[in-house]
């Protein structure tokens, strides 16, 4: 599937649904949970956490209320007990449960951080490497544009740089 790469705050962005780099617990933190949180302007960290706990890799599913999108797909990269350190599989497992769940929501658009990284642990880099790879092996129904988006400059040079490769390879 093709997808493109944007610099940004996820909270700004206007899609059917924006993906938050969630941990198991579904509490929202900092970073990306963080954002959405103050974005949204109301009960999502409550409606969130009474969607969990859920295992590495999988998804839960809230309201947006005032971000500009209909959904915040959580997608738990990362675990909220042991070491909470994201591993390639739970990013790639969160990346795909998200787009699938999007699929299921019947949404056109997505925004879709790099998953795991951050407090999270992963390398970006690879962790960047994963989410592409995920999204360009994906068979979508009806997801049709998907943004994967970095915070940072030098996050969304690397990004670029990783989504060019992919895209390549």
């Amino acid at each position: 599937m093709e997808f493109t790469v944007i610099q940004g705050d996820i909270a700004a962005e206007s899609a059917d649904a924006l993906v938050n780099a969630a941990g198991t617990s579904l509490e929202m933190g900092s970073g990306v949970a963080g954002a959405l949180r103050r974005g949204a302007n109301g009960p999502i960290n409550d409606e969130a956490v009474s969607k969990g706990p859920v295992d590495p890799g999988e998804v839960a599913v809230t309201d947006a209320y005032d971000l500009d999108a209909d959904y915040v797909i959580h997608a738990a990269a990362m675990p909220h007990y042991g070491d909470g350190r994201a591993t390639e599989q739970s990013v790639r497992a969160a990346t795909r449960n998200a787009l699938e769940r999007a699929d299921e929501l019947v949404c056109e658009s997505v925004v879709l951080p790099v998953l795991g990284t951050g407090v999270a642990g992963f390398d970006f880099p690879e962790g960047a490497r994963i989410v592409c790879q995920a999204v360009r092996d994906y068979g979508p129904t009806s997801v049709a544009d998907v943004r994967v988006i970095a915070y940072s400059e030098k996050e969304y040079e690397t990004l670029e740089r990783v989504a060019d490769e992919v895209r390549e390879g």
